[in-house]
């Protein structure tokens, strides 16, 4: 059998640089190699593109060779510059395990349209949407499932504080993992939140809190073939979930604890995963996405956030939901470079 020469995209230019390392260390130690010839590419914080070894926290330092993806479809794969001479390497499929900006907000998407190679994980279209909280909000919201009440802004303008009913979450619009984002209880705490956001994104989102639940569903597929998780549920000791933004995530989180599965009624847990396959299937996902939601008293599931493409790491949430309902990583990773090949 013919193995899939595919290339590992990780690392960026986002403030989720380093989780996407490890995450891409947790696809590499999982890859079936009857099956597959992986490429390691790593981008650096300041953009720079290269072929590695391997995906560990020091391959900057380790033997990197200057590589990049062309976006010339003839060329269909992966330009190499190695002593003084150019050469190139055909992929099959690209597995971009980029979070946050230039990664999962359609640009990473958008080069790889061009470069005609397949990749796994949502579109150039869908990834914009479930980037931008404001956008992904309307879009929901118009398929008549719930969302929080939220207002955003631009920089240069201030929301109006009148609208606002305490406690809020300020946020960046497009961001992830909680960077950028606070918990605001009163009006004099507003100016430092927005500027804490205003570090991530020029678009702010403000948010009123919304009470229930904090519950996850992971979804794998397209379009009505679509797998879910088992759902999980965070709990908090206090403040918001914040896991890679704290120092050792591999031991366990400093202020939440998982449950997989999630400790809610069977009727509970289907309509959770019931909700997340709408709102994936409304913002256009494909392949994989983790759909985050808070579930409330009176039973109303109401929409948090998407990843397109979700963490990967050892302690991450979407590989411990598919894990519970029965597919180990390798499994995810054959069967989203499979939908990619499809594609």
């Amino acid at each position: 059998m013919n193995k899939l020469k595919l290339a590992v995209l990780f690392g960026g230019c986002s403030e989720e640089h380093d989780v996407s390392i490890k995450s891409a260390q947790e696809i590499a130690r999982n890859l079936d190699p009857e099956k597959f010839d992986p490429l390691y590419i790593g981008i650096t914080k300041d953009g720079g593109w290269k072929l590695c070894e391997y995906p560990d926290a020091n391959w900057e330092s380790g033997t990197c060779i200057p590589a990049m993806l062309s976006p010339d479809r003839n060329v269909h794969g992966l330009i190499v510059l190695e002593q003084g001479e150019c050469k190139i390497i055909r992929l099959d499929v690209v597995f971009p395990v980029l979070h946050g900006k230039m990664g999962e907000d359609g640009a990473m998407q958008g080069l790889l349209e061009l470069s005609g190679i397949p990749y796994v994980g949502c579109d150039i279209q869908s990834s914009v949407l479930c980037m931008d909280k404001s956008l992904a909000y309307g879009i929901v919201k118009n398929a008549g499932i719930a969302t929080p009440d939220f207002l955003t802004f631009n920089q240069g303008d201030m929301p109006d504080e009148e609208q606002l009913v305490y406690p809020v979450f300020v946020k960046p619009a497009r961001s992830g993992s909680s960077f950028g984002v606070s918990k605001v209880c009163n009006r004099d705490e507003l100016p430092e939140a927005i500027e804490s956001a205003r570090q991530y994104d020029a678009k702010i989102v403000i948010e009123q809190t919304i009470s229930g639940s904090e519950v996850g569903c992971a979804v794998l597929g397209t379009g009505n073939d679509l797998f879910v998780g088992q759902v999980d549920q965070v709990r908090l000791s206090h403040g918001f979930f914040r896991i890679h933004q704290e120092k050792n995530p591999e031991n366990g989180s400093e202020n939440a604890t998982i449950k997989v599965p999630a400790d809610l009624s069977d009727q509970d847990k289907k309509r959770v995963q019931e909700t997340a396959k709408r709102i994936y299937r409304a913002l256009g996902c494909s392949g994989l996405a983790r759909v985050d939601m808070f579930l409330q008293e009176d039973g109303q599931v109401v929409l948090n956030e998407v990843n397109t493409m979700p963490g990967c790491t050892s302690y991450s949430r979407y590989p411990r939901m598919m894990a519970a309902a029965g597919l180990t990583l390798a499994d995810v990773i054959e069967r989203v470079v499979a939908l990619a090949m499809e594609g």
